[in-house]
């Protein structure tokens, strides 16, 4: 198994470089073809502006969305073309991104997104990365809103409980697992007789066949969340990395998440790649 087609979102923020540079890096590591969505919030008018201002002001936003694209377009072939990589596609649309982006994402093996940022112009809704993770079917790499990522997956951090969204997140990092220095498998508070006889073993097992070089830890925490304890444990094993999966349904057209996932879409230190 490994990542031949990744697709990255692009939007107008000011975070967008950095995530396509990450992207680009990966498609290079992978040898994938790599593509680029952007997939422009959709502007629309109340109806009492429509009614007085009429076709000249809906003109005037589509002719700067199609601006806007081009712009983003010509970004994200320069930037590309300065890594080196030519196996590139552009996308767009003015659908939902998130509908957008899950439909592409089908023919995708692996999805690039950003943290969701209040500060961030791009217009991208807030519960952006939760929604894709719940609704793509497809592993999402979601990365910080600050900071700078020089490596993604040389130290990783799987915070492992035998579930089966996390069955799903290590199954599809393998082909990032494979490449690790250091890959510790956590699994914090596990229950009894849901990960066997020796908690994380069966999974150490499992990765070592695919030529995963692992360690295993029980983290028998107290006191914090399971959220913040990964982050803890992430910071501790310098982790530029963490794989977990991503638990959540949807109610009444509202996402509810897991505890855990919600603590990292919110205060992720390092990238986390989430499946779900």
């Amino acid at each position: 198994m490994n990542y031949k087609t990744i697709l990255v979102h692009i939007d107008s923020g000011n975070r967008c470089a950095t995530r396509v540079d990450v992207a680009i890096r990966l498609a290079i590591q992978h040898e994938a073809h790599l593509v680029a969505l952007y997939a422009l919030v959709p502007f629309v008018l109340p109806g009492y502006l429509i009614a007085q201002a009429g076709r000249e002001v809906i003109e005037t936003q589509k002719n700067a969305a199609v601006k806007e694209m081009a712009r983003a377009e010509a970004a994200f072939t320069k930037q590309s073309s300065n890594a080196g990589l030519s196996d590139i596609e552009w996308r767009s649309s003015l659908n939902d991104p998130v509908d957008a982006m899950a439909m592409h994402a089908r023919y995708a093996d692996l999805v690039v997104i950003g943290q969701s940022d209040p500060a961030n112009d791009s217009g991208t809704a807030l519960d952006f990365p939760e929604r894709m993770v719940l609704s793509s079917g497809r592993p999402v790499l979601i990365l910080p809103n600050i900071g700078s990522f020089p490596t993604i997956g040389k130290r990783v951090l799987i915070a492992w409980n035998a579930s089966h969204e996390a069955t799903r997140a290590v199954t599809d990092a393998i082909p990032l697992l494979r490449l690790a220095d250091n890959v510790n498998v956590m699994a914090i508070n596990p229950e009894h007789g849901v990960h066997g006889s020796v908690p994380g073993a069966e999974i150490a097992l499992y990765l070592a066949r695919h030529g995963v070089h692992i360690e295993v830890k029980t983290d028998h925490g107290a006191g914090i969340d399971v959220g913040n304890e990964i982050l803890s444990r992430a910071a501790d094993f310098a982790a530029d990395l963490i794989v977990m999966g991503g638990y959540g349904h949807s109610r009444l057209k509202e996402w509810v998440l897991g505890g855990a996932t919600r603590t990292l879409l919110e205060s992720m230190t390092v990238p986390v790649l989430m499946s779900h």
